[in-house]
């Protein structure tokens, strides 16, 4: 009898672990793909022999909404064509250059780097227009509206010189009027990007729709088309250099320029004495129209600038 119990005990007590462990196993989860979204890898450039950045802008602001009006405006944009065909970076170096020169005295022409050199005359990019004659070409950037650029077309218009302006998504969003302006008085106006972005951080197709996006604004607005692209706080790579010229624009930097998106310490004396000082034959001249130093010197600095026997030329001269 005990040894019927004890057989019986055995049997109750082997099926109590197989059940306890047939309860208590877990099997493994199954392993979850994570697809990961590609950054553009950048390699930030210092340039050292290059003195300066001056055409740093801080200025677009509240630019983030405005990527839907440009995904809507897209179908407007001036380079359809080149746009729709393929665009491949594959191999092109996408390290990050600051634009900056060395300023020479006696108005000699800056100096850039070989490297910068070589990228412009690669990608038929503008870094002075000329230089053989005593022609100077004025540009504007338009990140946002500081109440000077009505002033500033008035004093354009009273000197008969036409200028170019570089604006932004929301800049052409809010201040269509003076977009119509800037159009209508003969001026050009460029691509400075929907969103003020540094272009070499981004995507191919994101550095298209910034470009696109903004030139379907404007046409949408004014039924023009663009053909300049002023990249944001003048950063740029040769993928992106590429990429611009592939839809059909061409990328405008400077010779001539100051810290003018923030008070100058000297007011409007410090911006007359920086351009008269800096400038020489073939100076593509950036100016921010956010300024009140540089919308107060403007008239001085254009008289005088002809007073020297210079000729105020535009874009489109130095590309024909």
């Amino acid at each position: 009898m005990l040894k019927k119990l004890g057989i019986l005990f055995f049997v109750l007590v082997m099926a109590l672990s197989t059940v306890s462990c047939s309860f208590f196993k877990t099997k493994n989860p199954a392993s979850v793909e994570k697809k990961s979204v590609q950054k553009p890898s950048v390699n930030v450039k210092t340039d050292s022999s290059a003195a300066s950045n001056d055409g740093k802008d801080n200025s677009a602001k509240n630019a983030s909404n405005d990527v839907s009006d440009a995904k809507t405006a897209e179908s407007n944009t001036v380079n359809n064509d080149v746009y729709s065909s393929t665009i491949n970076t594959e191999g092109l170096d996408n390290t990050l250059y600051g634009w900056g020169m060395r300023v020479l005295p006696d108005h000699k022409t800056p100096e850039i780097t070989s490297k910068a050199m070589s990228l412009i005359k690669k990608y038929d990019g503008i870094f002075t227009g000329d230089t053989t004659k005593k022609y100077v070409y004025l540009t504007f950037d338009e990140g946002y509206e500081n109440g000077y650029t009505p002033k500033i077309l008035d004093i354009l218009k009273a000197n008969d010189v036409k200028a170019a302006f570089f604006v932004t998504g929301p800049y052409v969003k809010e201040h269509g009027d003076l977009v119509k302006r800037m159009v209508a008085e003969g001026h050009i106006v460029g691509n400075h990007t929907v969103n003020h972005p540094s272009l070499p951080k981004l995507t191919d197709d994101k550095v298209k729709s910034e470009i696109t996006g903004l030139a379907g604004m404007f046409k949408e607005l004014t039924g023009k088309d663009m053909h300049y692209l002023r990249p944001p706080m003048g950063e740029y790579s040769e993928r992106t250099l590429y990429i611009a010229k592939s839809l059909g624009y061409k990328t405008v930097f400077w010779s001539l320029a100051l810290a003018d998106w923030q008070p100058l310490p000297g007011g409007p004396d410090e911006s007359y004495n920086t351009v008269m000082s800096r400038i020489h034959p073939g100076a593509v001249i950036l100016l921010h129209a956010v300024s009140k130093d540089d919308t107060m010197a403007l008239d001085r600095i254009l008289k005088d600038i002809k007073a020297q026997g210079y000729v105020f030329k535009t874009l489109d001269d130095i590309s024909q």
